[in-house]
């Protein structure tokens, strides 16, 4: 935006520029013409009037010495005619015989107006010629013509322009100046702004500041402000809610499962008994769940505050924790298979430990859901910077209607002999893989199955 507002800017002060450089540059030109076209057009009525009494006397002598000593002073040549076509002067090498000059002298025996004279400019280099003739009225008794040189008005003309260029540049360079400085003062509280955006989806408070840029600028950096203190409050309340929730429940989820142990010589084998001892484990795991998810809600605030992901090798992490997992598989009733052809190290921008966990709720998730005789394979693949975790089966997988929502808290799979899990793995295997800045997502698998794929940032990626 800021490249885009500077050039705007930047070009109207350039066009303003122009429009007051380029007429100015015309009238100095028109001007340094006007002055040469008075100059000479006094000099030839001078010798008009010269021609005129030498014409009446027959006497040159006088006509004849001032055209010589005009011509050595000013350089421009002189031609006086009688009506004959006769030369009575000829100086600076202008000769009657001169085929061009030729037609105009014909037109100014016929009191026709000389030629017009151009715009001098830094590069006219062709003389200029005037004529007037001799007499009054329809009396004519002759024709003056004088070439004058435009070399000096042409160098004066550069010299003016020169200055006008200067002059125009200097003020072009404090417009580009002024024009970075308005852009800076009016892009610079929006960069702020964003900074503060991306702060406040990061789970930090914005520091956006309020004194800078215009006045709905620094309003909305102070609307800014005050809505990342209530973001980031409600959402640390949130996480302090679920966190504490879930630790005092701990000692009275204790203190119960002790009571039950105990009772448990003398109640015997009872359905109820044994239902209210799985309710117990039930609930104890739940808790686990809620804390684990606290800590994987809190993982991308730590993030977003600088901490470094400590990277880890994918390729060691699924080797161990399919070997973890094998035996489960087995009791199961399924096979537990690690994807073959994968031998160099792989690294990901994700704590070891954080992965071993995350694998763990997708590898317990196949195992349990995947149903006897299925195979689960646990693999990864490649990206230009990016990783994918795999964990496939052949088991049912899920209706399509399902897919979106296996990753919501508390959501279980349903149906006849459908395993009674907690509900918060796939949605703490989530907020690990968001945590991380990556994408878990579910795919069906042709003809029956189910297929996780968790995207990491690759190590010098992230």
């Amino acid at each position: 935006m800021r490249a885009r507002l500077l050039a705007v800017l930047v070009t109207f002060a350039l066009a303003g520029v122009a429009a007051f450089a380029v007429p100015l540059l015309s009238a100095t030109a028109d001007q340094r013409t006007q002055q040469l076209i008075i100059s000479r057009s006094s000099d030839v009525e001078r010798f008009v009037v010269l021609a005129q009494q030498a014409v009446d006397s027959g006497d040159l002598m006088a006509l004849t010495a001032e055209a010589r000593r005009y011509s050595w002073l000013y350089g421009d040549a002189v031609l006086v005619v009688d009506t004959q076509r006769v030369p009575l002067v000829q100086t600076g090498g202008l000769t009657a015989e001169d085929p061009s000059l030729q037609g105009l002298v014909e037109a100014t025996l016929r009191n026709q107006p000389g030629p017009r004279v151009e715009q001098v400019t830094p590069w006219s280099d062709e003389p200029v010629l005037f004529t007037r003739p001799v007499g009054t009225g329809t009396r004519v008794s002759g024709v003056v013509v004088l070439r004058a040189s435009a070399t000096r008005a042409a160098a004066d003309v550069g010299a003016r322009w020169g200055a006008v260029a200067a002059g125009a540049l200097l003020v072009a360079a404090l417009f580009v100046l002024l024009s970075i400085l308005l852009a800076r003062w009016m892009v610079r509280p929006l960069v702020q702004l964003e900074n503060g955006v991306l702060a406040v989806a990061g789970g930090r408070r914005a520091q956006v500041p309020e004194r800078s840029g215009p006045r709905e600028l620094r309003s909305l950096a102070a609307s800014v402000n005050r809505m990342s203190e209530a973001v980031v409050e409600a959402a640390g309340q949130q996480r302090r809610l679920v966190a504490d929730t879930s630790h005092q429940l701990r000692n009275p989820m204790a203190a119960l499962r002790l009571r039950l142990d105990s009772l448990a010589a003398d109640v015997g084998a009872h359905p109820t008994y044994d239902a209210a001892v799985a309710e117990v484990e039930r609930l104890d795991r739940i808790l686990d769940g809620l804390l684990t998810l606290a800590t994987a809600e809190s993982t991308s605030t730590r993030l977003a505050a600088g901490e470094d992901a400590e990277p880890a090798d994918l390729a060691a992490v699924v080797a161990e924790r399919v070997d973890a997992w094998r035996l489960s598989a087995d009791e199961a009733g399924a096979t537990l298979v690690p994807r073959a052809g994968h031998t160099d190290p792989v690294l990901v921008c994700t704590p070891e430990s954080e992965l071993a966990q995350l694998l763990d709720v997708l590898l317990d998730n196949a195992v349990h859901h995947a149903g006897r005789g299925a195979t689960i394979t646990a693999g990864w693949e490649t990206g230009e910077a990016t990783v994918t975790l795999l964990v496939t089966d052949d088991g049912p997988g899920l209706p399509p209607e399902d897919l979106s929502r296996a990753t919501e808290r508390f959501w279980r799979a349903g149906g006849e002999g459908a395993p009674r899990g907690t509900g918060l793995g796939l949605a703490i295997a989530r907020e690990q893989t968001r945590a991380r800045g990556g994408v878990l997502e579910l795919r069906a698998v042709e003809p029956h199955g189910l297929q996780v794929r968790v995207t990491l940032p690759a190590v010098g990626t992230s």
